[in-house]
C-alpha cells in the first residue's frame, strides 16, 4: 500500500522513557479523531491538538509507494544525522500512525535495522512486532489498544481521570501537562497528582523547552 507521510526528520525524542534518545520521527498524514482543519476543531475528540498532520508537504514528507521505499527514506534520514547504524530508532506518529502502519512496513523497517516505536491514540489495535507502544488516550473515543510500554495521558482532562487506566497493562504511566494558556497551572496540578499517586510520573515536552523539532 502507499504511505502518506507529512514529515520525516531526525531529532531527539522529547517525551517519556526515551527522552533524549536519537530518533527519526515519521509523522503520518491523517487522523481518525480530527480532520486537522481549524473549522472542524469543535468536532475533534482532542480539541487541544497542536499538530499539523494534513498533507505530505512537510520536511522529508511525501507519498511512498512501497514499504521498502519508506524504509529506505528512514535509513537515509538516520544516516545523514548519525554515525551509528546499529542504534537506528524510528518513532511513527501522526495524526494517527496506525491508520497506515501494516505488517509489510513493520517487516521492512525491521529489515532496515530499526527499532520501532509508535505514538497512537489507542483506537486501532497495533500490529504484531512493534517494539515500543505509547498510547495517549483521547476523550470521546473507543480505546482498543490497552497494553504496551507507555500510557501517556494529557492532564487534566475531566472526561479522562488517571484512575480509569491504572489497571491497564502498561509498564510506564505518564501525566503530560496540557499545553496552552494554562500550561503552568496544569503542570502544577500534574506535579501534585504524581506526588500523591507515585505510579504516575511527570512527562515534559522537553523538545519544546529546548527548541528542537
Amino acid at each position: 500500500m502507499p504511505y502518506a507521510v507529512k514529515e520525516l526528520f531526525a531529532t531527539l525524542q522529547g517525551e517519556g522513557a526515551h527522552t533524549g534518545r536519537a530518533s527519526v520521527f515519521c509523522r503520518f498524514a491523517g487522523c481518525n479523531l480530527w480532520s486537522g482543519r481549524e473549522e472542524d476543531r469543535h468536532k475533534a475528540a482532542c480539541q487541544f491538538c497542536d499538530t499539523d498532520f494534513i498533507g505530505t508537504d512537510g520536511e522529508g514528507g511525501g507519498r511512498f509507494a512501497t514499504a521498502e521505499d519508506l524504509a529506505q527514506a528512514l535509513v537515509t534520514c538516520w544516516d545523514q544525522a548519525s554515525s551509528e547504524p546499529e542504534r537506528r530508532y524510528v518513532v511513527f506518529t501522526g495524526g494517527e500512525p496506525l491508520l497506515q502502519i501494516d505488517d509489510a512496513l513493520v517487516a521492512a523497517v525491521h529489515e532496515a535495522g530499526f527499532e520501532i516505536a509508535i505514538e497512537s491514540n489507542g483506537t486501532i489495535r497495533a500490529p504484531e512486532g512493534i517494539d515500543w507502544v505509547c498510547i495517549s488516550p483521547k476523550p470521546a473515543s473507543t480505546l482498543v489498544q490497552r497494553s504496551g510500554q507507555e500510557l501517556k495521558l494529557v492532564f487534566p482532562q475531566e472526561a479522562l481521570p488517571p484512575e480509569l487506566f491504572e489497571t491497564w497493562d502498561f509498564t510506564h504511566f505518564w501525566l503530560q501537562p496540557m499545553d496552552g494558556p494554562d500550561r503552568i497551572e496544569n503542570t502544577q496540578k500534574a506535579v501534585a497528582y504524581c506526588l500523591k499517586n507515585p505510579r504516575w510520573r511527570l512527562s515534559l515536552q522537553t523538545h519544546k523547552l529546548i527548541g528542537i523539532p
